[in-house]
């Protein structure tokens, strides 16, 4: 972890990686699309067989599991909130005129970037506190390899300093905002559920006012991360200082995006969500702007594209600030109901620094991941044992490796084999987490958990970066 300190601020960038991942959802307007469950079931059905090189989630995990079942089934029964499709929908608008980037963002393009103003009475209120009380804001920001950076020529140029850097400019330095960059590339948000106490709000130093959260790209299971997502915001909203939330939606060259299923959760909580995608999109379909000018893939935005999210973000703010006085409020607890089933209300993950295992033969203790440190790590036939761990849900964050040292083992739960997970990853284009999961249950009760090697991965190693329980 790496801390830049400049004046009042320091913002801490985690390593930046890019990934695979499968394709999702097209677009659709929420409430009509989820009336019909008939629809819904063929549409997802289409999406669970096509699978294309994306960011986020590996789509060369070996086995299919009960977990993953399970929560599809759950999610299927969850019925979207009875609310307004987005106001000026990317598929409706067919753009004539070639984009000025040298112009920045138009009016049109930021309507047309608000999917939903929301509730603003928590952003209002930590605005005005600023102004009215000195206070320098605390903005967190966790997501993908996006929020990361990844690729942009500096950390300078990343949408989160940007942010910083347009609060020194519009308040003085005095106002210079802590900014805390929870960024890590290859990850979705069922690791940002497990991890976001750790990486936002674990220290009081860093403990966000403001919250902008960026996964639409990186959530490529839209059943799976629909329940991650929901819980990871409810999370967030339901910490004790009340923070502030925006929802961030991002895109693919292809349009590629969880963004329809993540506005539901937006709707349910009436949170203010700004989109990309609804900005370029539309305009490089049109052929009015070419994706290259703002990416060097078909993923990440370069440095004119965080430009232009940061533009976004600053002009939401900025026009908070200026009606903060008629929309600051009392600040109330969350208790909103659940989109979902939230069961990731109380995730966490587990490494070799939290819990001992009961048997570790053949592993040894070694940090061999960046971001998630205090592994277990052998190189062939290993075998893990933990007894008398208390969960409903638990999955396995484990290492993909590209030098065809690592395989596949299997996870047993109470002595029966619930999932197997692949570390090979050979001929691949890095080294990443990416997670498993084994179980899914309604209740809590303590189990044992076996990894031990698949037959025919004997010889072949395996990490084990961190248990993920709920």
């Amino acid at each position: 972890m790496q801390i830049y300190p400049t004046f009042k601020f320091s913002i801490v960038f985690r390593e930046k990686t890019c990934y695979n991942y499968s394709d999702t959802m097209i677009y659709r307007k929420e409430t009509e699309f989820m009336k019909n469950k008939k629809i819904l079931a063929l549409i997802l059905a289409a999406v669970m067989t096509a699978s294309l090189a994306a960011c986020g989630t590996s789509s060369d995990t070996s086995a299919d599991t009960s977990a993953e079942t399970a929560a599809e089934e759950a999610s299927a029964e969850t019925e979207a909130p009875e609310t307004e499709a987005v106001t000026t929908a990317a598929s409706d608008y067919v753009p004539t005129e070639p984009v000025d980037l040298d112009a920045g963002i138009t009016d049109a393009m930021y309507e047309r970037a608000i999917v939903n103003v929301g509730d603003r009475t928590r952003l209002a209120s930590v605005l005005k506190k600023m102004e009215t009380e000195g206070e320098n804001l605390k903005i967190g920001f966790i997501g993908g390899s996006i929020t990361a950076g990844s690729i942009v020529t500096s950390s300078e140029n990343t949408y989160a300093n940007r942010v910083w850097i347009h609060f020194i400019k519009k308040f003085g330095e005095e106002h210079a905002p802590n900014i805390v960059n929870a960024g890590i590339g290859a990850t979705d948000s069922y690791i940002g559920v497990h991890r976001v106490e750790r990486d936002l709000f674990e220290k009081e130093e860093t403990c966000p006012d403001i919250v902008v959260v960026e996964f639409s790209v990186n959530d490529t299971r839209p059943l799976v991360n629909k329940d991650s997502y929901d819980s990871l915001v409810r999370r967030i909203l339901s910490q004790p200082n009340n923070p502030a939330v925006i929802l961030l939606f991002q895109t693919q060259e292809d349009g590629t995006s969880l963004q329809d299923v993540h506005q539901e959760i937006g709707f349910k909580y009436d949170l203010p969500m700004i989109s990309y995608k609804n900005v370029v999109y539309p305009e490089v379909k049109a052929g009015t702007l070419k994706w290259s000018d703002i990416s060097p893939d078909n993923i990440h935005p370069n440095d004119v594209g965080h430009g232009l999210v940061a533009q976004l973000l600053t002009r939401f703010i900025d026009e908070t600030y200026d009606e903060a006085n008629s929309l600051a409020g009392e600040v109330t607890a969350f208790d909103a109901e659940p989109l979902t089933k939230d069961i990731y209300k109380d995730a966490h993950m587990l490494n070799s620094e939290d819990i001992t295992a009961d048997t570790a033969e053949n592993f040894t203790l070694e940090s061999i991941n960046n971001n998630f440190p205090n592994n277990w790590v052998t190189e062939g036939n290993g075998t893990l044992v933990f007894k008398d761990i208390e969960f409903r849900n638990f999955g396995v964050m484990f290492q993909k490796k590209t030098d065809g040292s690592f395989g596949k083992y299997d996870v047993y739960i109470d002595g029966e084999k619930k999932a197997q997970f692949d570390g090979d990853f050979t001929g691949g284009w890095g080294n990443y987490a990416e997670t498993q999961e084994c179980m899914r249950s309604d209740e809590t009760a303590k189990h044992t958990v076996e990894i031990k090697p698949a037959e025919g991965s004997e010889d072949k190693g395996a990490a084990i970066l961190a248990l993920m329980i709920s």
